[in-house]
């Protein structure tokens, strides 16, 4: 029989044996054992997947760099591209015009020649356009025609109106005025709107038939302004330089001319031309209305004003009449077949001309007369305006120059007297 020590000794150990038998307390013990190791590996794991995670993002910035930069080189060829592309349409387009130019001006020469070696009457126009493009472009383009293939001047018939058979004086004796043969509101009603003779219209050929039965023509050739417009079309359009249109152009100062016996008013010894009328380029506004009242009002402070002004609409556009004060002299021109005849002999005799910007503005340096002409919207093309002031500086004419309304408030002493300035400005 076994000794007491020996039997609790032995309990201890069944004891032991038990609790190492028993599944709870061996599922605590590996499940803490476990979590000992998760939280070792996750320690581990976690810094490894921190430096995975660093490289992945460092390699994310890197692709995202390269695809920008890939992007941006996209965008850079298509750009390229895309210039490259516009800069062939323009080189296209510019070819295309540079040979529609070539054959335009071949057709012109072709048909002046047969016309030269021709004995008929030459009916020259009819004129319909702008007075501008008749004195800038029409008029020399005819001097020029005329001395290139020695046409006759006696077998030319200039048509075109207002009474300016002065301003082709130098080519014909010749000359038919529109207004014998079709009334404002006729000539009003076929030209507003289509200003630029490109083609010969059915207006065009009424003319025409009119003016030989006038003449008891029973055929003539016909020099139209269509093909002036089809010679220069590619200065026009920006294409060409200025040597196009100079090669084919002859310009010289106009006429002199004597004022129709219309019984024209007597004009003063020295005075300003002025004439103010309402166009796209000078709406009629208030504050339009006001600076140019304003301006008729500072140069009678200081001298004679002749206001040119018709009685009659040719156009779409219509003058501005200021109220009558002393100084302030009017030329009314009341009958449409000698209008610009009046008006011509009145600016080559004044010191100045002051008015709208346009077409009429462009006559007073043909006669050496210094033109100052405004405008509130720059809604015309300034080439042309450009080449004016070519034109003007070879032949040492006097200058057009065109001004913006809004620059009119320190000008009052740069045209010698010629300006006054708003008050307070």
């Amino acid at each position: 029989m076994a000794s007491p020590a020996h039997e609790s000794r032995l309990r201890r150990l069944l004891a032991r044996l038990d609790r190492a038998l028993d599944p709870a307390a061996a599922g605590r013990e590996r499940l803490t054992a476990l979590i000992k190791e998760v939280r070792d590996n996750g320690r581990r794991d976690a810094a490894r997947i921190g430096k995975r995670m660093d490289a992945l993002e460092s390699a994310m910035t890197g692709v995202a760099a390269t695809l920008s930069a890939g992007q941006q080189q996209l965008a850079d060829v298509r750009a390229t591209t895309r210039r490259h592309r516009d800069l062939l349409a323009r080189h296209l387009e510019h070819s295309r015009l540079e040979t529609m130019g070539a054959r335009s001006e071949q057709r012109v020469e072709q048909r002046l020649r047969r016309i030269a070696q021709s004995r008929q009457p030459i009916i020259v126009g009819p004129w319909t356009g702008e007075i501008g493009f008749e004195l800038l472009y029409w008029i020399p383009f005819l001097r020029w025609a005329c001395r290139t293939f020695a046409l006759d001047p006696e077998r030319l018939i200039v048509v075109s109106r207002g009474g300016v058979a002065a301003w082709y004086g130098h080519l014909t004796p010749h000359y038919e005025e529109v207004f014998r043969h079709a009334t404002t509101d006729e000539f009003r009603a076929a030209t507003i709107g289509r200003k630029k003779q490109r083609r010969l219209r059915r207006f065009d050929r009424s003319l025409i038939r009119c003016v030989m039965r006038a003449r008891k023509l029973t055929r003539a050739h016909l020099l139209h302004p269509q093909m002036m417009y089809a010679l220069f079309a590619t200065f026009w359009s920006d294409t060409s330089t200025t040597r196009q249109l100079e090669a084919h152009s002859k310009v010289r100062m106009l006429s002199a001319v004597d004022p129709p016996d219309n019984g024209s008013p007597a004009l003063p010894k020295s005075f300003v031309a002025v004439k103010f009328y309402f166009s796209d380029c000078f709406p009629d506004t208030e504050a339009n209305r006001a600076f140019a009242a304003r301006v008729v009002d500072g140069l009678a402070a200081q001298g004679d004003v002749v206001l040119l002004s018709n009685d009659f609409r040719v156009d779409d556009h219509h003058d501005f009449a200021p109220q009558q004060a002393a100084r302030i002299h009017r030329v009314h021109c009341d009958r449409a077949e000698t209008n610009l005849a009046v008006q011509t002999a009145a600016i080559r005799r004044a010191s100045a001309f002051v008015g709208t910007y346009g077409g009429f503005s462009y006559l007073a340096p043909f006669y050496g007369v210094p033109s100052f002409a405004f405008y509130s919207e720059a809604t015309f093309e300034r080439h042309h305006l450009e080449y004016a002031h070519r034109v003007f500086e070879r032949l040492g004419s006097a200058r057009l120059t065109a001004i913006a309304v809004s620059d009119t408030s320190h000008l009052a002493g740069a045209f010698a007297g010629l300006l006054a300035s708003p008050s307070g400005s």
